[in-house]
């Protein structure tokens, strides 16, 4: 079974207004662990405390209260420690642009003591597809080129755990997908926050939803939908285009939730599938061309936790 190599333990920080007899409670009591060699992916609105967590984590905030361990360091008693377990992304903002990429790459090794030469700089280059542009001045580089830097610095660290932040953040979908598959290939343990749910279902074994300083959901994608999300949305088209009486008609049904016209026909969303027949039922007096079970997915689940 793996270990776990990030615990947490009633983590609480609270920031204290400047000028005010007033204080912020920015994360409550944050009880939660990552195994090593898994992807977790902690998802939140703006200001949930998903930064303010990955700062306390990589020491760079004091928790006002509780403590974690990284890999078995605890960051406040042995903070050095503990910072040299992990390797931090925030994007792309983390690069020089005005050298080139080999410069960049050499530099960030020097900062965190990594040893490396050439041969290693090219072959963390060619992992993300970056070997022949490492001559080129980052100012230069598209968007996606500057986030696959900035992979590929973080993997160059060399460090067992990655904490990305945003990662796909403003790249087109044939970019996101190639960093996606370039992830799964790390063979890290790695904390991910990202407001792009496809990425999330993609990558993540592990998810936890924070809000308001506090985590209230933590599972695998299945468990959570299955655990917390009985509902079913169902997709109908008619051969009849009267969708505004059919709408009436629906909305008297006490299991339906929702009833929306959409560009194509009707879409419901079913209280529990244990209806499911009694609507089949009602359905029978109408001319249906097609029925379609929307699966559920993680954003749905995301604004349904966080109302």
């Amino acid at each position: 079974m793996p270990k776990k190599i990030i615990e947490t333990f009633n983590i609480t920080k609270v920031f204290k207004l400047r000028g005010k007899n007033k204080s912020i409670t920015a994360l409550n009591n944050i009880n939660m662990y990552i195994k090593e060699g898994e992807i977790f992916g902690l998802l939140g609105p703006n200001g949930a405390g998903k930064t303010t967590l990955i700062q306390i984590l990589i020491t760079l905030l004091q928790p006002t209260k509780g403590y974690a361990l990284i890999d078995g360091k605890d960051i406040i008693k042995n903070p050095m420690e503990a910072k040299g377990k992990v390797s931090l992304m925030l994007d792309n903002k983390m690069l020089y642009y005005r050298i080139t990429a080999y410069d960049n790459l050499k530099f960030f090794c020097k900062i965190y003591k990594v040893p490396y030469d050439r041969e290693k700089i090219y072959n963390a280059a060619k992992f993300f597809g970056l070997e022949n542009w490492l001559n080129q001045y980052v100012e230069n580089f598209s968007s996606g080129m500057k986030m696959k830097l900035a992979l590929c610095r973080t993997f160059l660290i060399d460090r067992p755990i990655l904490f990305l932040d945003e990662p796909t953040l403003g790249l087109d979908v044939k970019l996101k997908n190639e960093i996606v598959d370039r992830i799964k290939k790390l063979n890290k343990t790695i904390l991910l926050t990202s407001h792009d749910m496809s990425v999330v279902e993609k990558l993540c074994d592990t998810i936890a939803f924070i809000n308001k300083g506090e985590i209230i959901k933590v599972g695998t994608k299945d468990v959570i939908k299955k655990f917390e999300h009985r509902e079913i949305k169902i997709n109908l088209t008619f051969h009849n285009n009267n969708y505004g009486e059919i709408i009436s008609e629906l909305k008297y049904l006490n299991y339906l939730i929702e009833v929306d016209k959409t560009d194509n026909g009707v879409l419901v969303s079913l209280k529990d599938r244990k209806y499911y027949q009694d609507f089949l039922r009602v359905l029978s007096n109408y001319q249906i061309s097609k029925i379609e079970e929307k699966e559920l997915n993680l954003e749905n689940l995301f604004i349904k936790l966080n109302k």
